[in-house]
């Protein structure tokens, strides 16, 4: 089954999503960049006051892929009570010591996705990021004006980006200014979730607040394909 992660930047959104059946909620600043972090009060207050019984995330800026930039503001996001970290590769997605860090970080237990970039040169395979205990893999775009996910890297380049997260064992997203055209597509490459921001906001722009009804019409639309794919399985 895909799930659906709706990106929010306050609690009001927070809940919205949580109530709307949302699978994983994305705690971002859509302001701040492609993958803009929230102050890590407010996730803290976001993650304690909004339901239980949904993972969330959060990502934690659009920084150099540097071990020393990127640690402290791991483990600071880590301690406002997330359960995934996700960390941009601004960076060559190999680094050495960046690897090193992410299994020390893995193995004190800090579940860490990395997000690769439509835009940029993918590794060729992700074994090296699998063997570094990274829990997950992320596909999106880093120019949000620019096109879609779609609009910039084809099907069969999709196809095995799934297939090399499976083959590492990591837990597999795909995201960029998607819409809800692109559900049928994306879904029947078998990503674990289907990431989404814009296509939930007044007017398709991502800095704008969150509609209910776009909400509610794209959860519509994941799980009516979801059963579909299902009765013909």
């Amino acid at each position: 089954m895909t799930g659906m992660l709706a990106s929010v930047c306050s609690e009001a959104e927070a809940r919205l999503v949580h109530r709307a059946g949302a699978d994983i909620i994305d705690l971002k600043d859509p302001g701040r960049g492609a993958l803009g972090a929230l102050d890590t009060e407010l996730v803290r207050r976001i993650v304690d006051r909004t339901g239980k019984g949904i993972p969330f995330s959060a990502t934690i800026g659009d920084i150099p892929y540097r071990a020393e930039h990127i640690e402290p503001r791991i483990r600071a996001m880590a301690a406002a009570g997330v359960d995934y970290v996700k960390v941009g590769v601004f960076g060559d997605a190999g680094d050495s010591r960046v690897l090193n860090l992410l299994r020390h970080l893995s193995g004190q237990g800090i579940r860490i996705v990395l997000v690769l970039f439509a835009e940029d040169p993918l590794p060729r395979d992700f074994r090296a990021l699998g063997a570094s205990g990274a829990a997950g893999i992320m596909l999106d775009t880093r120019m949000k004006t620019t096109g879609t996910l779609r609009d910039k890297l084809g099907p069969e380049c999709l196809r095995a980006f799934v297939g090399q997260a499976r083959a590492a064992q990591l837990l597999c997203g795909l995201a960029g200014s998607l819409g809800a055209e692109d559900v049928p597509a994306l879904r029947r490459l078998k990503p674990d979730y289907l990431g989404f921001r814009g296509a939930l906001c007044r007017g398709g722009r991502r800095t704008a607040r969150l509609d209910a009804g776009l909400l509610r019409r794209l959860r519509t639309l994941l799980s009516e394909h979801e059963a579909g794919v299902s009765e013909c399985a």
